[in-house]
């Protein structure tokens, strides 16, 4: 391991100074909270950065709080800090009163161990699980221009949005929902705040080089905040692994239901682990509105899910894996479950 840098600011703003400048050696500087994700990559020498800023002395970005409401708003949203670990958040009884399925999932995250020491932004922006990239590959994993992926062994990669050469999946199981619930992300950088969708954290890069998320230099998330669950609404996820102790998902699905009894007036499906960025599923929306959700027509909106997905050479079973985590996610939800 390469040597560093190490700072632990006060402030936000002290933050983002500390994260524009350069670090040792002139190498970029990089934050940490939990760490989970960010030591084993310094540990492997995929990342190596000048200066670790360590953001663990900022408790204004910790908290489950309430928000004012804003124009339009009878309830405010629902602010969940960055640097609110997945257990704090799991054990958040205003979470669950107001969102029990994303309280649900947050309780489900990987294991024990990492849920006491990760942070929901460390969640959201921890980066691909893609062996090439953590063997230093790159994120793309070119080598001579080609792809090192669609040539070699791509059973755990995407089968949706790899039309391009990024064929990474997007790790985290818990945007997926977040992003169904329409949620927003807040970001702080040297060029003052920011609220955008959470949607928008992700993008699918295009050439080596670029990130996977839409993070500027020296910015930090700083919350995500969640609109208010209307009367009718109904969530559920459903996470398939090939182990219900710790591993890494195979596919993720998440689900948002407006509902007029059994009727399904709008939906939003997530789908997670089968694309470069949560990938939401809108032929799956467009079949479930207006429908009574049954099984049969959760079979449908399944199917219509994974109805664009193109498998790579050995990873075509991740569409019944998708098409299963959508059907279960659907009947979770019409049956109240999270």
């Amino acid at each position: 391991m390469r040597g560093f840098e190490y700072a632990r600011p006060d402030t936000p703003e002290q933050a983002v100074a500390l994260l524009g400048g350069q670090g040792h050696e002139g190498r970029e500087a990089r934050p940490v909270a939990g760490g989970s994700d960010l030591l084993a990559l310094l540990k492997d020498g995929v990342v190596e950065p000048g200066r670790l800023v360590d953001l663990n002395g900022l408790g204004a970005l910790a908290g489950v709080a309430r928000l004012p409401a804003g124009d339009g708003e009878e309830v405010g949203r629902l602010s969940l800090g960055a640097l609110t670990t997945i257990d704090e958040l799991a054990a958040s009884e205003l979470l669950a009163a107001t969102h029990p399925a994303v309280a649900w999932s947050f309780g489900h995250v990987a294991s024990p161990q990492i849920r006491a020491v990760g942070t929901l932004g460390g969640n959201l922006c921890q980066r691909p699980r893609c062996w090439y990239f953590r063997l230093g590959y790159g994120l793309l994993a070119l080598k001579d221009g080609e792809s090192m992926v669609r040539e070699g062994d791509d059973r755990h990669h995407a089968i949706l949005g790899n039309d391009g050469p990024a064929l990474f999946v997007s790790p985290s199981t818990v945007a997926p929902l977040l992003v169904a619930h329409g949620a927003e992300a807040t970001a702080l950088g040297p060029d003052g705040e920011r609220t955008f969708p959470l949607a928008d954290l992700y993008r699918i890069p295009e050439s080596e080089g670029e990130s996977e998320l839409t993070l500027a230099p020296g910015e930090i998330l700083t919350r995500v905040a969640l609109p208010a669950a209307p009367a009718g609404q109904r969530a559920a996820s459903y996470e398939i692994r090939h182990r219900k102790s710790l591993d890494w998902s195979q596919a993720t699905a998440a689900v948002v239901l407006d509902m007029d009894g059994r009727r399904v007036r709008s939906a939003r499906v997530v789908l997670g682990q089968v694309a470069p960025k949560p990938w939401r599923a809108e032929a799956a929306e467009a079949e479930l509105a207006g429908k009574t959700l049954n099984e049969e027509t959760a079979a449908k909106a399944a199917d219509a899910a994974v109805a664009d997905a193109k498998p790579i050479r050995s990873n075509g079973y991740k569409i019944q894996l998708a098409r299963a985590a959508v059907r279960r996610a659907l009947m979770r939800a019409a049956e109240g479950e999270s």
